[in-house]
């Protein structure tokens, strides 16, 4: 039931900023995201040159910046519903003549790569074509890349970092001195007269290698509020699938399925796959991912979705029962990226934690000394 403050809230939005003496928003912790959304607006639909951007046969004078409008389009699709974010875009691009991000080739090649360009391409790349959409396909790969770097050594120390003290390792670092090994192997070099042990080998402890094979299976959910998280999954695929133990499958849903797995390497292909929006049936994913399951103890399953679940939540209930009941780790992870900031289905969350699944948001790093944590 809509209440009476959230009719004056939709109001004042309609209205903008000139209603404020007569309207003003309240709700509490709500006030700042419609502060955020009415800025959108007001940044959409501003006076220019006198005349509202919002009748028909006007167009936007006041031309907002390129970056600008990247920024901008990323965070309509963060505050506002998927179909008013469409209404949104579309006026944005004939208003305000931002077909250039559709269009212009040598637009998209000016901006600088980074996550907020990334996010733009993956929500329009559905209205590209030709050069642009290849254009958008290498800005892709290369923000796919860059993050690749920058996790890569972190993640890979997090989870190979155990000490291994079956071998010796050719780098000499105090951190791996084996001082147990050192001081045995050198009794024989004990001089009695003086009592001083004198030390003409000294032992190093090696690193894991290589473990027994665990099967990672990752579930991506392609809802268009998980942008920042399909990112990060797409990397911390790639990035898994390079370790000695791992063994990789991937797939992507949301109403469907669609396996992946033969695309762990190449993270930017990963990306221009995924169809933001949509519904959600995670049941029928994990039912996918349990057929996947060969040796449930040696079986990690994480699923990056936020939980709102469009299906069966007693199919989905069920799924993850036999799943944790097999042996293998079902792991929930509601946000994965820098901020890890997750916004999800409580209820449902503190249902698939009390049956034994773990639930909660997680940075790149913190996923890979969780699954470090594995084998410790």
């Amino acid at each position: 039931m809509v209440t009476e403050e959230q009719i004056l809230n939709r109001w004042r939005l309609v209205l903008g900023k000139q209603a404020e003496t007569s309207i003003d928003f309240s709700g509490g912790e709500e006030i700042q995201t419609l502060s955020d959304m009415e800025e959108l607006l007001e940044y959409l639909y501003g006076r220019a040159g006198g005349e509202d951007v919002r009748e028909e046969g006007r167009s936007g004078g006041r031309g907002p910046s390129r970056l600008q409008a990247v920024e901008w389009i990323t965070k309509v699709r963060e505050l506002f519903p998927r179909q008013t974010a469409e209404v949104l875009e579309k006026h944005a691009l004939e208003e305000f003549h931002m077909t250039e991000l559709l269009t212009d080739k040598s637009m998209l090649e000016k901006i600088t790569p980074d996550m907020d360009l990334l996010k733009t391409i993956l929500q329009l790349k559905h209205l590209m074509k030709g050069e642009v959409l290849e254009t958008a396909k290498r800005i892709a790969a290369q923000v796919a890349e860059k993050l690749r770097k920058k996790l890569e050594n972190s993640v890979r120390r997090s989870i190979l970092g155990r000490i291994d003290r079956n071998t010796s390792s050719p780098l000499h670092s105090a951190r791996d001195l084996d001082i147990r090994k050192t001081i045995r192997r050198n009794l024989k070099h004990y001089d009695p007269e003086t009592q001083q042990l004198i030390l003409q080998d000294v032992y190093f402890s090696g690193r894991v290698k290589r473990y027994s094979t665990w099967r990672f299976i990752i579930a991506i959910d392609e809802s268009g509020s998980m942008l920042g998280s399909v990112i990060y999954s797409a990397v911390m695929a790639q990035i898994l699938a390079k370790l000695p133990f791992a063994d990789v499958k991937l797939i992507i849903f949301d109403t469907n399925v669609v396996d992946l797995s033969g695309e762990t390497e190449d993270p930017a292909e990963i990306l221009m796959s995924v169809q933001l929006g949509g519904g959600t049936d995670i049941g029928k994913a994990l039912a996918y991912c349990e057929g996947l399951v060969e040796t449930p103890a040696k079986t990690c399953i994480l699923c990056v979705t936020d939980l709102y679940e469009g299906g069966a939540e007693s199919r989905l209930l069920n799924t993850c029962r036999n799943i944790l009941e097999s042996g293998a780790k079902l792991n929930f992870l509601t946000a994965l990226d820098e901020a890890a900031a997750p916004a999800y289905d409580r209820r449902l969350g503190q249902k698939l934690a009390d049956m034994g699944a773990f639930v909660g948001a997680l940075t790149p790093d913190q996923l890979g000394d969780y699954i470090g944590r594995m084998f410790g």
